[in-house]
């Protein structure tokens, strides 16, 4: 009997269909092993010796794997054909020798770009062995982020209350954001003006063109710097008359881009399609996995993870009888098109990301796939059918118009498509696409030296415009340009940066928040090389050496730890009043802006000699007074000197009267977010309110949705068994359905105001069974920092929570449980034990018998009168030295 091993239970479904009867597949869930989150588990003085840990849910899929192995003759390790899979490998060989499953079994490893029968097939005849190169490069990879995370975040923990965590490449993409900030803030809109004219023909044509010399110079950008200069410009050509000039007709060619990367897959869906990279990954892996299709699994496109734009010679030919087939032979390129990776750090040689059959066209597959599903598909099969096809061929037209004296000239633009070539399928989207571009306008047939009069002259008004902020698209492109990371990482560091609420995607750009900018100031200030673009970059140049063999993992680890455990050992010592006057100084052009009024945007507008600082707060960064507690003016981080924040600041704002009770329902800010209220306050009654459900922008509410969330609770319906009420609400702690006593967890807000009276049922039914067995451990986490006590990772009635002691902080609900970081946990629970006024609950005394108790009690009656007297003693010292001290 064989045993193949992959990653995931839909891979291994796929795949035993095409083996048969005599192998058994299963699947690891990913990763089995990782490095525990807490101390030790990287150990620089051992040599950098690692201790691995499965989690229980790796533990129950190794053991089941193990139980196979055992009665089995070989062992074909099929993870997926990058680093990553090659580490997952090793990890569940390692723990099968651990176990001495593997004894007397043959083991072997294989690998496949695409999961179709002939590829697997292909695969089983040509097993090799384990790549410790590739293994290793991870391990290294592994060893920094957490050597970075471990030693940098307590650092982050004691100087900067409040902050979360710093990663290694989360750091560096953060700073990206960050610097666009302060680009936008510092920023200076400029004045230039634009001439357009209409040139009527003799034939009754009209060429739209644009002002490009004045006074026989050719004009720059800023030449007409104001209305008086564009003026002046207008009547200079008012008093003309023109001509054409000069008539210029070139042939162009525009050629297919490859196929996609990971990263340009990222970039273009989110583009096209609207998705995150994180949901670009998800849809791509399910259609690598397998699709039924007519009763047969098959993986729909190859491996998603890659850098490679090459496809293989096969599927070169195939995508050509394709393109043959379904456009004619016209449209086929004359030559194969060859590319060539591009990218500063590209990994292992992989495909491109391409369909695994190309006859497979997204309209015959259409009735098998979702709409997510369908719509990444088309993307991918025309991207990657458009890079064989031929290149378009166009003629591109320009028109001068000048006066006679030669000092006025106006330029129109143009190009016809003669052939479209690969435009016929497929055009690549953009970011930040400028405006006015004028190369598709169709233009007239004209002759050098034809009369032609200006019909209209029209100066137009412009200003300069500040650098974007990043979309997912943009950020991901310079990412991968700067050499930064992995592409395969970029979805789970975007996703990182934003459950820190280091930023926000607002738009579909992303903004820095001011926990973000505080964080990266101060790692900019004191770890200045670790968010350095070309050091990030270089240490991934230095993996992908590893990876190929040119270089000691260990060697990597020492040099890099040599430096960086130094780094932060130079600024154990210092004090934070230090690290917040440095970011006093850094932070100052955004936190204390120069208003322009004469006065020092640092002065305290409460009393007379106060200076304003950054100070920190265990919720995070805030303004406040060097006076303190004798002033105690404060305001928001993100809130201007006169305490200016976003339009609810100001007061409600209104969004319709309700239809039932004719009372106003407006939007408003409390202490704890934006909330919608019905009516104003009646003696000592409350208006009814509802906050903004998670994901819900203050901008986003609308009146609609304002009434259907003072709706709730709402009743969905009565319980066929019970006869009672079923009712969706809103909670303390999300969404909810509430029956009989019995909770159960919603998913999101839409659902408790849509969920169903069936599937109502059913949710209460499992909350019921759940509520039975208790509260269930999930996962150990690790020791928390403060006591070493254990934090555990649970699973209870209303969903999973991470305990410590007494305290029982909820994950948020956006939260991963598997991804959910020690880190995260010691924040939550700081969060919840400062909200509840809770501290780690100390272990009870036993209790004395009843004798000794008694005279214990006696005891402590004599000793009280001697405390008091020793209580009011230690006061007169104690203010003694205080007098003292402040003298």
């Amino acid at each position: 009997m064989h045993v193949v091993v992959v990653e995931s239970p839909a891979k291994a479904k796929t795949i035993e269909k095409y083996l048969g009867k005599d192998y058994v597949v299963l699947a690891s869930y990913g990763h089995v092993r990782d490095l525990p989150s807490k101390d030790g588990s990287v150990r620089p003085d051992e040599n950098f010796a690692m201790t691995y840990e499965a989690d229980p849910k790796s533990a129950k899929h190794l053991a089941a794997i193990a139980k196979e192995v055992k009665n089995a003759d070989q062992l074909i390790l099929a993870t997926d054909p990058d680093r990553e899979g090659e580490a997952i490998s090793w990890h569940v060989l390692q723990a099968l020798e651990e176990k001495n499953a593997v004894r007397n079994v043959d083991v072997k490893r294989v690998v496949f770009n695409e999961i179709t029968k002939s590829a697997v097939l292909d695969a089983m005849q040509h097993p090799r062995g384990l790549d410790m190169d590739l293994i290793n490069a991870q391990q290294a990879r592994r060893a920094l982020d957490y050597l970075v995370g471990f030693t940098l975040s307590p650092v982050l923990w004691r100087k900067l209350p409040g902050a979360k965590s710093a990663g290694r490449v989360q750091s560096v993409a953060l700073r990206l954001i960050c610097d666009r900030e302060t680009e936008i803030e510092a920023f200076t809109a400029r004045e230039y003006w634009t001439i357009e004219a209409d040139f009527r023909t003799d034939k009754g044509d009209t060429i739209v063109s644009r002002l490009t010399h004045l006074g026989g110079k050719k004009l720059d950008k800023f030449d007409l710097a104001n209305e008086k200069d564009a003026l002046a410009a207008v009547d200079q050509i008012a008093a003309g008359k023109f001509k054409i000039a000069d008539v210029a007709t070139k042939p162009a060619k525009r050629n297919p881009q490859p196929p996609f990367t990971t990263s340009t897959l990222q970039q273009e869906a989110s583009r096209k399609l609207g998705f995150s990279a994180k949901r670009t990954m998800q849809v791509a892996q399910r259609l690598y996995e397998g699709i039924d299709i007519g009763g047969e699994t098959v993986g729909l496109i190859t491996y998603m993870r890659t850098d490679g734009v090459q496809m293989a010679n096969e599927a070169i030919e195939a995508c050509r009888k394709a393109i043959g087939s379904n456009f004619g032979d016209d449209y086929v390129s004359a030559e194969p098109r060859v590319y060539k990776t591009k990218a500063k750090n590209a990994q292992e040689a992989h495909e491109a990301v391409r369909p695994t059959d190309f006859f497979r066209t997204p309209d015959s597959l259409s009735q098998y796939l979702s709409d997510e599903q369908r719509k990444l598909y088309d993307l991918i099969w025309k991207r990657a059918v458009a890079s064989q096809m031929e290149s378009a061929r166009l003629e591109r037209t320009t028109i001068d118009m000048a006066d006679e004296a030669d000092a006025i000239r106006f330029r129109a633009t143009g190009s016809v498509v003669l052939f479209p070539g690969f435009l016929k399928l497929y055009e690549e989207g953009s970011d930040d696409r400028a405006n006015g571009d004028d190369d598709d306008r169709r233009l007239p047939k004209v002759e050098a030296g034809t009369a032609v009069d200006a019909t209209q002259v029209k100066p137009t008004q412009h200003f300069t415009d500040p650098p974007p902020r990043y979309s997912e698209a943009s950020l991901v492109k310079r990412l991968e340009e700067l050499g930064i990371g992995r592409p395969s990482t970029y979805a789970s560091i975007l996703s990182v940066l934003q459950d820190r609420g280091y930023v926000v995607l607002d738009k579909k750009r992303f903004t820095a928040e001011d926990k973000g900018r505080v964080v990266t100031a101060f790692l900019s200030a004191f770890f200045e090389r670790y968010v350095q673009y070309d050091f990030t970059a270089q240490l991934e140049e230095l993996l992908d050496d590893i990876s190929a063999g040119k270089v000691s993992w260990l060697n990597v680890l020492q040099d890099f730890w040599e430096a960086f455990h130094l780094a932060v050992e130079d600024i154990a010592d210092l004090r934070v009043s230090e690290v917040l006057e440095k970011l006093n100084e850094l932070l100052a052009p955004h936190i204390f802006p120069d208003t322009g009024n004469g006065k020092d945007p640092r002065a305290c507008p409460s009393c007379d000699d106060g200076r304003l600082s950054l100070k920190m707060g265990r919720f995070g960064a805030f303004i406040g007074c060097s006076n303190y507690p004798e002033c105690r003016h404060t305001r928001k981080l993100g809130e201007s000197a006169n305490g200016e924040g976003d339009a609810t600041d100001k007061g409600p704002k209104e969004l319709g009267t309700d239809p039932e009770s004719g009372l106003m329902i407006t939007l408003r800010r409390g202490p704890y977010g934006h909330y919608v209220q019905l009516g104003e306050p009646e003696g000592k009654e409350k208006p009814k309110r509802a906050s903004l459900p998670r994901g819900v922008e203050p901008d986003e509410m609308n009146f609609d949705l304002a009434v259907r969330l003072l709706s709730l609770p709402r009743l969905v319906g009565t319980h066929p068994e019970t006869g009672k009420d079923i009712l969706a609400g809103l909670g303390r702690y999300g969404p909810y359905l509430q029956h009989d006593g019995v909770y159960a967890r919603l998913q999101s807000y839409q659902d408790a105001l849509e969920v169903g009276l069936n599937h109502a049922v059913t949710l209460l039914a499992e909350a019921k069974s759940k509520g039975r067995r208790g509260p269930q451990v999930l996962k150990e986490m690790g020791p928390h920092p403060d006591d070493n006590e254990v934090i555990k990772l649970m699973d209870g009635r209303y969903g999973p929570y991470v305990a410590h002691g007494k305290i029982k902080a909820s994950l948020p609900k956006d939260a991963d449980p598997d991804k959910f970081t020690i880190e995260q946990a010691v924040t939550l629970i700081a969060d919840k034990a400062a909200k509840s006024g809770k501290t780690k609950a100390k272990p009870k005394a036993k209790k004395a018998p009843a004798k000794k108790a008694a005279a214990k009690k006696s005891a402590a009656k004599k000793t009280t009168a001697k405390k008091t007297t020793k209580k009011s003693t230690a006061k007169s010292k104690a203010a003694g030295a205080t007098d003292a001290g402040t003298a």
